[in-house]
């Protein structure tokens, strides 16, 4: 890997599912990784489809996953609830909002059209500072535990492409139209800066 590491950024909207996956894969590969959200608020699914359980983004995974415990233990067992907040929950403290982090980044990889939007109305709103650019790439994953997984190892296979590139800002758009081949999604791109 070059001397310095890709600053890696993944987002989907509640920063539980998708992100998280692709965060703990992408950490275990050695990457500098941190994973955000970016809804006004984290919904996980409820008993039913217009029941979702929502939290603030200061509630901790821990706080999440007591409260899920003590309304249906079973439900959210079942589900796959319980067990995605105990990873989360190894990762870091709470879910995070990207529009809240000032951090710098070399990569953003989004999970939705709609968040891939919000990200780039976030950082095209901020005052530029440095001109650092940065590339906000969308991989369309599916809000199951199934797809988060499969998503993650896309992200995290693009990730350590992109790593070994000697020129990210030329080779890139190659490389996802590459990707885009192999893995019959599609990928949007666009440029950034900071």
């Amino acid at each position: 890997m070059p001397s310095s590491p890709l600053r890696v950024a993944v987002v989907c909207s509640s920063n539980q599912n998708r992100s998280m996956e692709a965060h703990n894969i992408l950490s275990k590969r050695g990457f500098s990784v941190r994973s955000f959200g970016t809804g006004t608020h984290v919904k996980l699914p409820g008993p039913a489809p217009d029941k979702p359980n929502v939290y603030d983004f200061k509630t901790t995974y821990d706080q999440m996953y007591n409260d899920l415990l003590r309304k249906d233990k079973e439900l959210y067992t079942q589900n796959g609830i319980l067990h995605m907040l105990d990873r989360n929950k190894r990762i870091k403290p709470r879910p995070e909002r990207f529009q809240n982090c000032k951090d710098l980044f070399d990569l953003i990889l989004t999970c939705e059209e709609r968040v891939y939007d919000q990200v780039i109305e976030d950082l095209n709103s901020r005052e530029q500072e440095t001109c650092q650019p940065v590339h906000v790439v969308n991989v369309d994953i599916q809000d199951n535990h199934e797809e988060a997984t499969l998503g993650a190892f896309l992200i995290c296979e693009l990730c350590q492409c992109i790593q070994h590139t000697e020129d990210m800002e030329n080779e890139i758009d190659e490389l996802l139209q590459e990707f885009e081949e192999k893995s019959g999604r599609a990928f949007l791109h666009t440029v950034c800066f900071y």
